[in-house]
């Protein structure tokens, strides 16, 4: 079956970016066995890895590649905020390197990757961690499927098979 809006793509795939010496090196996969899969069309992916995917069917391999531009922007020196030290009284200090939980003024929930910590306040880097990458990815196309009623009425797909109990 050919991929369409409205349908369940399951796939694998391997991630590779490249590091400082432009080697790749592979980040991230996803198998046969754990597959990601997903309703498509539905904004749940970046939307040129959508297009790359989008004249392919059951059985086909891919392999592509999207800019930085196309995949989670370019990496943005202005996106690392100074959180005071005083937010974190009652909890553990985070470490360098740990993922914290934030949300803005509008209610958006997203995560910030602390660098260091200063005397008076902890430096979280904002910016996707995959910001300033090139992504390259290759797979195959595992199963397509129609949505069924209840995954487009959530907007997400419930599984390779269809069956997700919330």
């Amino acid at each position: 079956m050919k991929i369409a809006p409205k349908h369940v793509v399951s796939l694998t795939y391997d991630l590779y970016v490249k590091d400082e010496d432009g080697k790749e090196g592979l980040v991230e996969s996803a198998t046969e066995e754990q597959p990601l899969t997903f309703l498509f069309g539905a904004g749940q992916m970046l939307p040129k890895f959508e297009e790359n995917l989008s004249t392919l069917s059951t059985g086909d391999p891919y392999d592509f590649q999207l800019s930085a531009g196309d995949a989670y922007g370019e990496y943005d020196e202005e996106a690392v905020a100074n959180l005071p030290k005083n937010m974190f009284e009652g909890t553990d200090m985070p470490g360098i390197g740990s993922m914290l939980p934030l949300q803005d003024n509008n209610g958006n929930r997203f995560q910030g990757r602390v660098v260091s910590i200063a005397e008076d306040a902890v430096i979280v880097d904002l910016n996707h961690p995959m910001a300033g990458h090139e992504l390259h990815f290759k797979g195959n196309i595992i199963n397509v499927r129609p949505a069924t009623a209840d995954e487009m009425a959530h907007g997400h797909a419930h599984g390779p098979d269809g069956h997700h109990h919330h």
